[in-house]
């Protein structure tokens, strides 16, 4: 836990009553050690600026030094001068050893200045060699890179290569292609070994990893090729890294460090890399605790957050039953992250299968509905068991649903057109369509669908049609993608938000996640299949309308450019007028994300919902979390907190494992 707060002059806190001396003498020291302008601007308007520093202060050692000053030490701290170079060094500059951001020139006494001079050959050769760009993205000699620690000076960021595109959109299998171990090992010595590294707290719940991964430890240990060593702790934090390394949008990469002035280090090819030798090697196996007790616990819902809480309970000893309404365990990872991302039998059920080793009960289908939720509507529909039966029969019980419940464009006339499809839905069809078929190869399309469900498999198939995606998400990158590989004859995909700028916008500062333009798999697949290399995205897109073709189905929409303005304090919509334009459509998939979780489900375990319409769960790492209205239910996840990240469903499974375990034993954390 961390405390934030603004400085201000005069106000140092009792724990540190040198702050402001400190902080002014490292900013002197700076200033006269590398001749930085920003610092001699700062120290100009010195103390007025105080305000714009952030005191980052972890609560615990706060609470150490206040009980050693309780104990009567005097400044238990010290003082950071303590540590700064005196007064006479700084004044020594034939000392001073700075970074150099070009190499020096040298230039005889009469040349004259206006006349660009070369270089000198060994000056060229230590610029070029940690210049971003002119670096290699991998050390051959593994040795090599083992020894050094200069990794984040002299090498390039290199990411997992990918597939070409013309063979990986011929199928549906993953778009990785194979890893190089010593470019992965690489890439770990580019970590700093930071003495903060933000990479693995979240300083707020925009920046950094949740689950307070390890990076720094294992980035080091893959870097000396002790794998085994990593994966321990890789796994120590994350249940799932391979969900995480495969899907997760790497908060911790936008906190790295190394980010402020480099490309930050590749630390989800790593963690992916990890978990991936870790099934080869076979170090991935089956652990069922050893203890058992008579605690019986029923999870609803098997996404990452329910299997991770599912995980957790097991090894503390419980006995697990998690709920699942669809055929196959695994929720949004399963049906709702597209094959190419995340192979359902290669990588989600293997997991899974370990799982049921270790001793969790999995229930699917028609027997794994509460028979409470929305389906109770949908007349005929075989139903599990009721809540109240479950509340009878377990000790505890877990919502851990999701937020299932799409936000939708009811308002646009012409909606109800046929052909316009929310886009999990769509997502959801089309892996189902391949696990029935048995095949993700290029010869996919011969099973595809082969176990009808009473749909039509052409309803929901992009081949030949001319596509539109609205919504600029990962979701509708995932349908775009799909499209591509179905063999739409075009695609479009519409955003309503302007295009994000190439380098963090100033109201967008490091740590917190870089709101930057990127191309990901589906817009380059698209782009080289269905638009001569040109992006297909089109940004501050409004739709108007879903034109009709006179039979009731959908043959394109209206739409309209906007901008953005601020207006009050507000950012307001404006519409540009004579931009209207129609864009031709045979399918149109709204991928705008999630409004909450499916209320029937609540009423029944007599669970409160909050002003979002989540279920309402209190989560301050004390006595009561996730526990609901009902004190036998507890909620985490998407349900609880709103649609999120992988990393954060993980992490609140985890915790509320610990919070259902607390309330089972009656043994809370100090």
């Amino acid at each position: 836990d961390l405390e934030i707060g603004r400085l201000a002059a005069d106000t140092n806190p009792e724990a540190y009553p040198h702050e402001e001396k400190d902080l002014k003498s490292l900013l002197n020291a700076h200033k006269s050690w590398t001749n930085s302008k920003q610092a001699d601007e700062i120290l100009k308007r010195w103390p007025a600026c105080m305000s714009e520093f952030v005191r980052v202060f972890p609560k615990d050692f706060k609470a150490a030094v206040q009980a050693a000053i309780d104990r009567g030490e005097h400044t238990p701290i010290g003082s950071m001068r303590e540590y700064l170079p005196s007064q006479e060094a700084l004044n020594d500059h034939s000392s001073k050893q700075r970074i150099r951001k070009q190499p020096k020139v040298r230039r005889s006494s009469f040349e004259d200045d206006s006349v660009p001079v070369s270089m000198d050959i060994e000056d060229v050769a230590l610029f070029q060699k940690t210049t971003k760009g002119n670096r290699p993205q991998k050390i051959e000699d593994a040795k090599l890179v083992a020894t050094s620690n200069r990794g984040f000076l002299e090498v390039d960021r290199g990411d997992l290569p990918k597939r070409g595109v013309e063979e990986r959109v011929s199928d549906f299998k993953e778009i990785l292609a194979k890893k190089d171990e010593v470019a992965v090992q690489t890439q770990a010595s580019r970590c700093m070994d930071c003495g903060t590294p933000f990479c693995h707290q979240s300083v707020t719940d925009k920046s950094g990893c949740p689950l307070g991964n390890l990076i720094p430890e294992w980035n080091d240990l893959v870097r000396k090729g002790a794998w085994f060593d990593a994966f321990k702790r890789l796994m120590a934090t994350n249940n799932f890294p391979e969900f995480t390394g495969r899907v997760c949008p790497a908060p911790c990469e936008g906190a790295c460090t190394l980010g402020i002035i480099d490309d930050p280090v590749a630390i989800k090819s790593v963690e992916l890399s990890i978990i991936d030798k870790a099934y080869e090697m076979g170090w991935m196996v089956p652990s069922p605790p050893k203890v058992r007790t008579d605690k019986r616990i029923v999870i609803v819902g098997s996404g990452p957050c329910g299997l991770a809480a599912a995980d957790q309970l097991n090894k503390m000893g419980h006995r697990v039953t998690v709920l699942e309404r669809a055929d196959r365990i695994g929720g949004l990872m399963m049906y709702g992250v597209p094959n190419m991302k995340t192979d359902k039998m290669d990588v989600v059920q293997r997991r899974v299968d370990i799982m049921k080793r270790e001793g969790i009960t999995f229930v699917t289908g028609p027997a794994g509905r509460v028979a409470e939720s929305m389906e109770a509507h949908i007349e005929g529909t075989n139903m599990g068991p009721r809540a109240s039966q479950l509340l009878e029969e377990y000790d505890a019980v877990l919502l851990a649903v999701g937020a299932t419940v799409a936000r939708d464009m009811q308002s646009v006339p012409g909606r109800d057109l046929s052909g316009i499809h929310l886009a999990m839905d769509y997502l959801t069809h089309n892996t189902k369509a391949l696990l029935d078929g048995g095949d993700v190869s290029n010869k996919w399309r011969r099973w595809w669908g082969a176990k009808k469900n009473g749909m039509d498999p052409k309803t929901l198939d992009a081949k030949d049609k001319k596509v539109i995606v609205i919504g600029g998400g990962d979701t509708g990158n995932d349908c775009i993608g799909t499209a591509v590989r179905q063999g739409a004859k075009a695609v479009v995909n519409l955003e309503l938000m302007g295009k994000p700028p190439k380098q963090r916008a100033p109201h967008n500062p490091w740590p917190h996640w870089p709101m930057v333009f990127k191309v990901d798999y589906g817009h380059e697949e698209a782009a080289n299949q269905c638009n001569n290399d040109q992006d297909i995205r089109h940004y501050g897109a409004l739709t108007k309308e879903f034109l009709d073709d006179g039979h009731g189905n959908v043959k394109g929409i209206k739409m309209v450019n906007v901008r953005w303005e601020k207006i009050d304090g507000q950012m307001r919509m404006m519409e540009q007028p004579g931009s209207e334009k129609i864009i031709e459509a045979d399918l149109i998939l709204l991928a705008l994300g999630f409004l909450g979780p499916e209320n029937p489900l609540a009423a029944a375990f007599g669970v409160d919902m909050d002003e979002r319409g989540n279920y309402k769960a209190l989560y301050q790492k004390s006595e009561g979390d996730f526990q609901t209205s009902n004190p036998k239910v507890f909620a985490a996840g998407d349900c609880r907190r709103g649609q999120s990240l992988v990393v954060w469903a993980i992490k609140e499974g985890r915790d509320a494992a610990t919070a259902v375990n607390s309330y089972l034993t009656n043994e809370y954390p100090a």
